[in-house]
């Protein structure tokens, strides 16, 4: 599928937040005046950020309100509304962390947990699409809940950051694999993208379209293998093993900035890849998948 920018930050940068929030809201930092205010500031700045960003993906932005009106049947609507409870609940837990009011944890604790249904919505996202056989595995929400603990861990200062970050490598890893014979093992056809095939192997006399068109847009995309095989080491070298290397050594706040800035150049890699190595099986009406 056509890996859309928008996209890619708003999956990126919010699972980043949201999982820092969430860290911050079980109290694995507890700190306090402008400390509180600047690391707070800073989780519900990525999510927001990320929140944003995926409003341009709408066709019209104004329409972004409407996602709220179906969350019997869409997780996108589902992610809306837990985006913004989250944001609420945790919002006395930042003020008691700022301002010393000595609000109970159980509210952050609360919102912690809010905070990663909120990466696990986005990820359904994607997981419930059947059309798309690289996504609809387990794996997908496992992925998406990987990133965000271990970029919360990482700006939490966690010790256990470093393994988190090398647990990022290994589900990616696994991602990969599961997902580069997933569209195969699926069996999608022409013939069973289109219904026919019960009457024979059904092929396309004329080209369904003779200019651009939505679906060929947004959902054929092909990247080279080099292309890709490329991107892959990147992404695993970015956002999981130098990150984790540098947590290791003794530099403070320089290092956790630095380790973050990697790992989000990382993260971005991987997710472009995410959406660019996704087939989606109207590929099959248009030639473009086998």
């Amino acid at each position: 599928m056509h890996p859309a920018p928008s996209v890619i930050l708003f999956s990126t940068l919010s699972g980043l937040g949201f999982g820092f929030l969430a860290l911050l809201g079980w109290g694995a930092l507890q700190p306090s005046g402008w400390a509180a205010f600047f690391l707070w500031a800073l989780g519900y700045g990525l999510a927001v950020a990320g929140l944003m960003a995926s409003a341009f993906h709408l066709g019209n932005p104004k329409n972004a309100l409407k996602a709220f009106t179906q969350w019997r049947t869409s997780w996108l609507s589902r992610e809306a509304w837990a985006s913004v409870v989250t944001l609420l609940i945790l919002a006395p837990m930042a003020l008691s962390d700022i301002f010393g009011l000595g609000q109970p944890r159980l509210i952050g604790q609360i919102g912690g947990v809010l905070a990663l249904v909120t990466v696990l919505t986005t990820a359904m996202i994607y997981t419930q699409i059947k059309a798309v056989p690289r996504w609809h595995h387990w794996l997908t929400p496992v992925m998406f809940l990987t990133f965000a603990l271990a970029g919360g861990a990482m700006l939490s200062g966690m010790r256990i950051a470093p393994v988190l970050l090398l647990a990022v490598a290994v589900v990616l890893w696994a991602v990969w694999q599961v997902g580069d014979g997933a569209f195969a093992r699926a069996g999608q056809t022409m013939g069973t993208a289109t219904g026919l095939d019960r009457l024979g192997v059904p092929s396309v006399l004329d080209p369904a379209h003779t200019a651009g068109n939505y679906l060929k847009r947004g959902m054929i995309f092909v990247v080279g293998r080099k292309h890709a095989a490329k991107l892959r080491k990147l992404a695993l070298v970015l956002a999981s093993v130098l990150p984790a290397v540098i947590l290791l050594l003794p530099l403070g706040v320089w290092g956790i900035a630095l380790a973050t800035t990697l790992h989000l150049a990382g993260a971005l890699a991987a997710r472009w890849l995410f959406f660019a190595e996704a087939e989606h099986v109207v590929g099959l009406y248009y030639g473009a998948r086998g």
